[in-house]
């Protein structure tokens, strides 16, 4: 029998389980950095070669999508546990088995009530082919995830987000029109004559993709009104089909849908690539034209109903005309609501220059005088007329945002507000001078205003924010007129800068605390829209347990309650971002399950808390306040920002359209990161997934476990909100090893390299290590960042100590950091046989072999390139009438050949393990 040969991914998975084992015994053992050192042997024997490490990421990167689609499966319940609809609509119809049914006016408001929506946004993590995210949801639903796709993202561009969110959409809107069928037949059972009048609405879809422009250069106006003149056509598409299939008694319906669509295809052809004056008049004159046969309110289709309903020959006609209108009614004349955003820092700008304010909001010492004056200007503002033409002259982002926000509702749909987003909100200034400019174009009912609460001092000053706003009685009479007060809480920022469970504590805090403040300001009866953004990762606040428990997570029952008390009516609102987010729509039984899941949450009662987290809130308040301690500790180390920025964002792909972090002129490289902050969040969440220690979720939890230990142990055990913001930090520990962060330090540190060099005997190998040894010297990291090791390290023995049984990173995943960090070492070790060169662009080539040490790895090569080509200079093969000496010096194939291109290829499998890596962890940043 021939012999089968061994497989090189079991023998070194096998070895590193050996390694493991062996440093539990040896506090001086570093199995990832053994491991690491192997591969690299391996390389140099022959024994293993890029094809073959090729092979072995992609069989671990199919692994981890394969299992990663298993855990979707499992979050949603799938496949066995798929939620039971009907008998959901059942317990709302009929709450005790054995009693009568509720009023059916009490079903009415409970079923025509907004209580939930699932917002669509598109923050960078487009983390996957398009294809892949196809098969990975496929796979979760329960087909086999197929060998060799890849997994690496292209940028996205702003029309494929806007494609694969609609995509989402549209299967989520189809699993809430399901949602409608059961619950009109729960009450078709009980109310034969009556349930056709229901207008079933609990759960609303809505968007900000292409119209979130803080952060983005790459969304015009004209972007924003041709997307939403496209979610528009979506909306009247999906009509248009609803009503084919509903024969004669929905004729009237179909043609009218049918004349809205050809009007609104003409608008959607005239909105120009680029706002040149006389393309803008000719759309404008076709949105203003073709206005009426488009419809920009529900009353054209509405008022249709009642007839169609009448002349439905079955039930099965009317439950069809019945779920098709509680679709446009939920989401008026769009597939989905419509949210734009930007930063408050611009609309101090806009409103400053038009009012000539020289105060600044950030002066607190004139703060008053600041509120006095917008006051008194909210009491003068008169409303100007608006056009496009307006939009062309405009300068002033947010101005030019208020605008057209103001021409959708004049021209695309006033049928529902839009929902204003403002970023950084830190003063009850920003909303009063929102208002002022929302006024200013005859905006105020078009929009709802409302603040992002994102930063922990914006989530501490919360309540004074919206004190000051409240104390205006322009603002008071706004949030009446509306009927509604909506907040947005982040956790992005509050997250990386106080960790994602102390963030996640502050948010609680501040709903509990609006209760009061909206009865001392007699708004006790408005429906407050709470609207918390996150990820799917742990690491941007997306709770890792089950979507019952993420959506828990983001809402305690606690504040629930407190707000049902206070006779509020809440809706809530939860964010799914990106292809992360997208996949949980990204089938029919996905996007079913997912509905389904949030309707179970939509419909609970509050209920009564007798969570002991709430007892012991000293012990609760101290706890986070020391997590929120020694993470601002952490954050303000300069070690930090050299572990952040060593190889910052050169570990990623761009996943997305923003830049991770601000890049130098010329090619001096990227700048050097000395604080946090100049990474955007879901980078900086991102690369500490790829250096294998989460922090921002898991540092300071050890000094605050140890604190009182009983305490922790008893809450963890006992309250179910203190467990389920554990769980948080224990998939954070599963994706997290304190010796793969040890390996990266290490390769840091120029000493070890020193090391290797001493014992090398390949020949030539001395002098490479020597001169990574240099190199990474020149780099000046190693001692802030041994520093900032010593200080994770030192709160997590604390938070093992604590917590005996915490997760830990699996072999696999740890396999997949040490080839990473083989494969950096071997791009290192090229680096250092670049030959010389004169400086050329302003770089020299040590400042070349510094970048590429950062791993800035593909603008190098690209110079490279230019200063080392590869193919013959022309003049080869040509005759110039005279003998010619030998073409010496035309061409540096064996450079490329050797040092380039290999490069190159490992910088390329560097990207493919972080992209398995993300399939590890389950999210992007």
């Amino acid at each position: 029998m021939p012999d089968i040969a061994p497989d090189p991914l079991q023998e070194l998975l096998a070895r590193l389980r050996d390694g493991r084992a062996a440093a539990a015994q040896d506090p001086f053992g570093d199995p990832v950095l053994l491991i690491a050192l192997a591969i690299s042997r391996r390389l140099d024997d022959g024994a293993l070669d890029l094809d073959l490490l090729s092979d072995m990421v992609q069989r671990l990167a199919d692994m981890a999508a394969s299992e990663r689609a298993g855990r979707i499966a499992a979050y949603l319940g799938l496949p066995d546990a798929v939620p039971d609809l009907a008998s959901l609509a059942a317990r709302l119809v009929r709450p005790d088995p054995d009693d009568s049914p509720v009023p059916f006016a009490q079903y009415r408001a409970l079923m025509e009530t907004p209580r939930f929506a699932a917002v669509f946004t598109a923050h960078p993590t487009f983390s996957l082919p398009p294809a892949t995210g196809a098969a990975l949801a496929e796979a979760a639903s329960g087909a086999s995830f197929p060998a060799g796709l890849p997994h690496r993202p292209g940028a996205p561009t702003l029309a494929e987000e806007f494609r694969q969110a609609t995509a989402a959409i549209a299967r989520g809107r189809d699993a809430i029109d399901a949602l409608t069928e059961v619950l009109l037949r729960a009450a078709q059972g009980v109310w034969p004559d009556r349930w056709a009048t229901l207008v079933p609405r609990p759960i609303l879809l809505a968007s900000w993709v292409g119209y979130d422009t803080d952060g983005r250069t790459d969304i015009g106006w004209w972007d924003t009104l041709r997307l939403r003149l496209t979610m528009k056509r979506l909306q009247l598409e999906r009509l248009a089909n609803q009503f084919a299939a509903l024969g004669e008694c929905a004729a009237p319906l179909a043609a009218r849908t049918a004349e809205a669509l050809e009007a609104v295809g003409a608008q959607l052809a005239a909105v120009p690539e680029r706002p040149e004056p006389e393309a803008v008049q000719a759309m404008s004159h076709q949105l203003i034209g073709r206005r009426s046969a488009a419809m920009t309110d529900l009353a054209p289709l509405m008022e249709l109903f009642p007839a169609a309903l009448a002349a439905a020959p079955d039930d099965a006609a009317r439950l069809g005309l019945a779920v098709a209108r509680a679709g446009l009614a939920a989401h008026g004349l769009a597939l989905a609501h419509t949210h734009v955003r930007l930063n408050a820092a611009q609309l101090h700008n806009a409103v400053r220059q038009r009012l000539g304010l020289a105060i600044s909001s950030e002066d607190m010492a004139q703060r008053r005088g600041l509120l006095a004056a917008i006051n008194e200007a909210l009491a003068e503002v008169a409303p100007l007329p608006v056009d496009f033409g307006a939009l062309l002259a405009e300068q002033a982002s947010a101005a030019r945002l208020m605008l057209i926000c103001a021409q959708i509702a004049k021209h695309v749909d006033g049928s529902a507000p839009i929902r204003f987003l403002i970023a950084e909100t830190e003063t009850g200034y920003t909303l009063l001078a929102a208002l002022w400019l929302a006024r200013r174009f005859g905006a105020d009912m078009a929009v709802e205003l409302s603040p992002l609460f994102e930063t922990a001092e914006a989530l501490d000053r919360g309540e004074r924010v919206l004190e000051e706003a409240l104390r205006s009685p322009h603002y008071r009479d706004y949030l009446r007129a509306h009927g509604r007060l909506c907040l947005q809480f982040g956790y992005s920022d509050s997250g990386r800068y106080v960790g994602q469970l102390a963030g996640s504590y502050l948010a609680e805090r501040l709903k509990l605390r609006l209760v009061e403040l909206l009865r001392r300001h007699k708004l006790d009866g408005i429906e407050v829209v709470l609207f918390d953004t996150h990820g799917e990762s742990v690491g941007r606040g997306g709770h890792p347990g089950s979507l019952a428990d993420r959506l828990a997570y983001l809402s305690p029952p606690q504040a629930r309650m407190a707000l049902d008390r206070a006779g509020l009516k809440l809706r809530e609102e939860t964010a799914f971002q990106g292809g992360d987010g997208y996949l949980l729509f990204g089938t029919p039984a996905l996007a079913q399950a997912t509905i389904a899941g949030i309707a179970r949450h939509a419909f609970a009662p509050p209920g009564k808390v007798s969570d002991p987290v709430y007892a012991e809130a000293d012990y609760v308040a101290d706890f986070f306040a020391t997590v929120r301690r020694e993470m601002q500790a952490l954050v303000a180390d300069p070690g930090y920002a050299a572990l952040l920025g060593a190889f910052g964002p050169g570990l990623l792909d761009r996943t997305g359209s923003r830049p991770a972090v601000r890049q130098a002129d010329g090619m001096s490289g990227p700048v050097r990161i000395n604080h946090p902050s100049q990474l955007r969040a879901i980078p900086n969440n991102a690369i500490l997934q790829q250096l294998g220690w989460m922090a921002n979720t898991l540092h300071g939890l050890g000094a605050a476990a140890t604190a009182n230990p009983d305490a922790f142990t008893e809450l963890r055990t006992h309250s179910p909100r203190f467990a389920r913001a554990l769980a948080m930090a224990a998939r954070a520990a599963a994706c997290s090893d304190i010796g793969v962060l040890r390996a990266v330090v290490d390769t840091l540190d120029p000493g070890p390299w020193l090391d290797r060099a001493g014992f090398t005997r390949r020949p030539g190998r001395r002098e490479e290590l020597l001169g990574v040894a240099t190199a990474v010297e020149a780099l000046d990291l190693d001692a802030p960042v041994r520093r900032l090791f010593r200080r994770l390290q030192a709160d997590h023995l604390a938070l093992r100590h604590a917590w005996p049984d915490l997760p830990q990173m699996p072999d696999r995943l740890v396999l997949l950091h040490a080839l990473r960090l083989a494969l950096i070492h071997r791009i290192w070790l090229l680096a250092v046989v670049v030959p010389e060169f004169s400086p050329r662009h302003g770089a020299t080539r040590e400042a070349l072999v510094a970048r590429i040490l950062q791993l800035d790895v593909e603008p190098a090569l690209k110079l490279l390139e230019e200063v080392f080509p590869a193919a013959p200079g022309p003049v080869i093969g040509l005759e110039f009438g005279e003998p010619a000496p030998p073409r010496e010096g035309l061409s540096y194939a064996a450079e490329h050949a050797a040092i380039f291109g290999p490069m190159a290829k490992l910088f390329a499998l560097v990207r493919e393990c972080g992209a398995a890596i993300t399939h590890e962890v389950g999210a992007f940043g």
